[in-house]
């Protein structure tokens, strides 16, 4: 575990030092001229509050399209993935208690103390190093503190954009229920929130009640850090591999299955994980990552917006033909099972209803409640299914996808869109319901491979063994290695379990 999470901790440490440093240097000066003109200052503390409203998760989401946007339109060479957006959106997150410290300490400083500096003839620059600074410190530091917290709370967000950090483990282990992982990567993220408070409040002391060298220590201290977690990551060379996954137990076995046969051929990899269908495809098309599976219903209805439903060979051939001609994505091929979206209800309630199919379905669906992973109800898929069933759900509920087979156990749900190579759909007693008008497309696993990734004969060479390799059966079991409630495997011991089952 530690040795998992001393990169993580790195790469965590990074970002949120980074993003605070940039905070600092927009807040003060800023924060600084808002507090003598009135109209800046609203005009500031506005936007940093209105930033405050948007869910941290969502900020950083919407940095991804807006640089990629920029990207396409002017040609720079900047990364829509990775360490910028998440940089830029914890950047905005640490204005807001910065400024507002900052104006509350400079509108509170006694009057006649600035009006004796005037008298003694200092000046602008003078008086703000000797007086205000001095005076405002106290609240300032408190400000700084406060973002410091925030920051580093937050940064454990910056893994759905593809940035590495403790939420890395965090977001793992709640998709395969594995608490342990959860509270590991809780544990550390507060440790590093609770040192970096402890440590500017002492630099704060030093600096305003001395000695010296408290405050001198305390910020060396801070500092170092930062400076260990870059030094760390230069080590990483430009060989290194970058597999990404999706968020849910499959696509982390099926990344570490690629990330084994490419380290045992002599590569060093990488892993981004927990990245929404877009933003992963986007990544592997720019060359943030390297190699990835993907379905290929999803890319057919996501990327390409098709909205009809041809065979399965007809449209793996053309869902391969698509990402190499417009995006430079190369498919090596099918791995040899689908992972298809399907309804699933209970057994015994589904045979209660006499539902067997989504037409069954349709009739029933008015006094039922649907529940779906996090992405599936904003999907094509789900509207063309809606359309052409006439699909009403009395109510309609998203879940992590270990959670939504939870709450259809629990009755918090009564159907939901399941995965056909998900293992608990036989070990929950779930009926996959019929879908006799064709409205689901198929979704053979696809290995894609980026541009850059696609030109090394070596790896390609490495990866081809796996290309219809993985039957649905060994893939289901190894799933529920991950899922299952007790005598849980890791998804590296599933990968490697896998491995093994299928002679690779």
């Amino acid at each position: 575990m530690i040795d998992r999470l001393l990169p993580l901790i790195a790469s965590h440490i990074l970002i949120a030092s980074a993003a605070l440093v940039l905070g600092l240097i927009l807040a003060l000066p800023l924060g600084v001229f808002a507090a003598r003109h009135r109209r800046v200052e609203q005009a500031v503390l506005g936007f940093a509050s209105l930033v405050q409203t948007i869910p941290s998760l969502a900020l950083l989401a919407l940095f991804y399209p807006l640089l990629l946007a920029i990207r396409t339109l002017t040609g720079a060479p900047i990364s829509p993935l990775g360490f910028l957006p998440a940089l830029l959106a914890l950047t905005l997150y640490a204005l807001l208690p910065i400024l507002r410290n900052i104006v509350v300490a400079f509108r509170g400083l006694d009057t006649d103390v600035l009006e004796a500096a005037d008298g003694v003839g200092m000046t602008a620059w003078q008086k703000l190093r000797f007086v205000e600074a001095p005076l405002a410190l106290p609240t300032v530091m408190a400000g700084i503190r406060t973002a410091a917290v925030w920051t580093i709370g937050a940064a454990t967000l910056s893994t759905t954009v593809g940035q590495p950090s403790l939420g890395d483990v965090i977001f793992s282990g709640l998709q395969t229920q594995n608490w342990e992982l959860v509270i590991w990567g809780c544990v550390a993220a507060a440790a590093l929130a609770l040192t970096a408070d402890a440590l500017l409040a002492l630099a704060e002391r030093g600096i305003s009640r001395g000695p010296r060298i408290l405050w001198i220590a305390a910020l060396a201290l801070f500092v170092a850090g930062p400076v260990a977690a870059l030094v760390s990551q230069a080590r990483e060379t430009r060989t290194t591999v970058t597999i990404g996954a999706k968020s849910f137990a499959e696509q982390y076995i099926l990344a570490r299955l690629i990330g084994h046969r490419l380290e045992a051929a002599g590569y060093r990899v990488r892993y981004k994980e927990n990245l929404g269908s877009a933003v992963v495809f986007g990544a592997v098309a720019s060359g943030e990552v390297d190699v990835y599976v993907d379905y290929a219903g999803t890319l057919w209805t996501n990327e390409m917006k098709r909205t009809d439903n041809p065979p399965r060979v007809e449209m793996v051939a053309g869902v391969s033909a698509w990402t190499l001609k417009t995006r430079g994505v190369t498919t090596l091929g099918p791995l040899g099972f689908e992972n298809a979206y399907a309804l699933a209800m209970r057994g015994d309630d589904a045979k209660r209803r006499g539902i067997v199919s989504i037409n069954d379905l349709s009739r029933a669906a008015p006094d039922l409640t649907m529940g779906a992973d996090l992405e599936f109800l904003d999907r094509p898929e789900w509207a063309k299914l809606r359309a052409t069933y006439d699909l009403k759900f009395a109510r309609q509920r998203t879940f992590n996808p270990t959670f939504m087979y939870d709450a259809l156990k629990s009755g918090d749900a009564d159907v939901i869109s399941a995965f056909s190579s998900d293992g608990r759909i036989a070990a929950d007693g779930l009926v996959v319901l019929a879908d006799p008008r064709g409205a689901i497309p198929s979704y053979d696993a696809l290995l894609l491979l980026g541009p850059k990734a696609a030109r090394d004969a070596k790896l390609v060479a490495t990866l081809r063994p796996l290309v219809g390799a993985v039957p649905v059966d060994k893939m289901r079991q190894a799933n529920f290695m991950v899922d299952r409630a007790t005598n849980k495997k890791t998804p590296d011991e599933a990968a490697k379990w896998l491995a093994g089952s299928i002679g690779r």
